[in-house]
């Protein structure tokens, strides 16, 4: 889990009551996604570099498949489904917690010349190492699965950008198995009695914000404590904070004005009393303020893991709707805060099978529509929206909002070789604990993650 204890590659610092939460959704947070979730390269699929060179192949050969514990059970079901393909299946940690396991292990497969996975699940971080050659003169561990492995028309059924992350030097290496496109929540409830309208634009969240403050204080609209709020706000607010401008460039500019827009809300709000620096997944966060949580704007996991799970709001009181809009804009960007991917490996002698197992897990409703998380696969995540387990413990339906939502995430906070949350975690967290602003923080952040980019190869721009 990544600090929210979004379904993805973070975990958050929980106490009792959250670790058992943290456990519970080990998987499903554990790796829904990891760092920062859009592509790095803007060129489209199918019209980049050299023609992909397969290795020999074998029809029947047995396939190797990694997948994490919360995948374990589709990849088991698939088997069970497919008798005639030979598997083997292996569990590991599947990137959780930024784990660069998988990474070591291929790069060992190539000095040796063999052992690579045939399927492996994934962080979007994993694709950008899985898809460059680990050594001069080796193939990049992903295979292109634009190059005649999984038929166009089959990528083009993905969520709007949800496969942003798996496009680099003009191919697509990976299969979204997830997202968590980011909308406001609110509990209908409290805002029917309080006669509150939901808000649409941020100038109405913001005046919102101030007026429960006032009306109803210890009532909050939102958190900024978490080790992933920067993907919930900042992202939504098409902050350059991770912004690909190259294969290794990186725009890293929180003096732009759709960054500290931002935070000046946030600091209103944060002073109001109604935005908490604390973190909603934080130690006895969910017994002292749970119940007090008339709004949050976050990942459509939210829903299920925050407010069922870890707040025990009850049922018929939670609702959703689309992400905001500021002022002189008609179509909302929002974030991402998880989404785990399938990658083939272009060593993989059964290709065949292979793919057709990432395409099953990724698109098939037999496995989609029942999946913890929002598939990214658009008819997929019809066939979820239709589950009575995804819809029914909500006030209102919440497919219009996913489904809006899930087409809106801004692609310009991009997919990096390290994560979006280490700088957060540990320059802008403490200083909110210290009582700092947000604004007055951001050239801290920008250091941060600046000097991580910078140990990781890329060439950094401030402007």
């Amino acid at each position: 889990m990544r600090s929210t204890g979004s379904p993805r590659t973070a975990s958050p610092r929980r106490g009792a009551r959250i670790g058992a939460l943290a456990a519970a959704l080990a998987g499903v947070v554990a790796l829904a996604g990891c760092g920062a979730s859009a592509s790095t390269s803007t060129t489209p699929s199918g019209s980049g570099s050299a023609t992909f060179k397969p290795a020999g192949q074998k029809d029947g050969a047995q396939i190797t498949v990694w997948a994490d514990s919360t995948r374990l059970p589709s990849v088991q079901a698939y088997q069970k489904s497919h008798p005639d393909v030979k598997m083997k299946i292996v569990t590991y940690d599947g990137g959780a917690d930024g784990s660069t396991y998988l990474q070591t292990k291929v790069q060992l497969f190539d000095r040796t010349g063999s052992g690579w996975p045939d399927v492996v699940f994934g962080s979007p971080t994993d694709v950008t190492w899985a898809s460059a050659p680990t050594k001069p003169g080796a193939k990049p561990f992903a295979a292109p699965l634009d190059q005649s492995l999984v038929p166009q028309a089959t990528l083009a059924g993905f969520a709007k950008g949800s496969l942003a992350p798996c496009q680099f030097n003009g191919h697509t290496y990976c299969m979204r198995n997830d997202i968590a496109q980011v909308v406001l929540w609110y509990n209908k409830t409290l805002m029917d009695k309080w006669g509150y309208q939901v808000p649409t634009t941020w100038d109405q969240y913001e005046a919102l914000g101030e007026k429960v403050a006032k009306e109803h204080p210890g009532y909050l609209v939102g958190s900024v404590g978490d080790t992933n709020s920067q993907e919930s706000y900042f992202w939504s607010s098409q902050c350059p904070a991770f912004q690909s401008t190259g294969p290794n460039s990186l725009r890293v500019a929180l003096k732009d004005p759709k960054c500290t827009r931002m935070s000046t809300l946030l600091d209103k709000l944060i002073a109001a009393k109604a935005v908490s620096t604390e973190g909603f997944f934080s130690q006895g966060f969910a017994k002292s303020s749970g119940s007090k949580v008339l709004m949050a704007y976050g990942p459509s996991w939210y829903g299920q893991y925050l407010f069922k799970a870890a707040f025990n709001t009850p049922a018929k009181q939670m609702a959703a709707s689309a992400p905001l809009t500021w002022p002189g804009e008609t179509t909302p960007s929002t974030g991402n805060v998880g989404g785990g991917v399938w990658m083939v490996s272009s060593h993989s002698a059964n290709l065949k099978a292979s793919t057709d197992l990432v395409t099953w897990l990724t698109t098939s409703n037999d496995n989609q529509a029942a999946a913890p998380t929002y598939p990214a696969y658009a008819p997929a995540a019809t066939a979820w929206l239709a589950n009575p387990a995804n819809r029914d413990y909500f006030a209102t339906d919440v497919s219009g909002p996913f489904q809006q939502a899930a087409n809106e995430v801004w692609t310009g906070w991009s997919n990096t070789k390290f994560s979006d949350a280490t700088a957060w975690s540990s320059v802008v967290l403490p200083a909110l604990t210290a009582g700092k602003t947000l604004t007055a923080t951001l050239p801290a952040w920008q250091s941060a993650i600046s000097d991580e980019a910078k140990a990781d190869g890329y060439q950094v721009t401030n402007q």
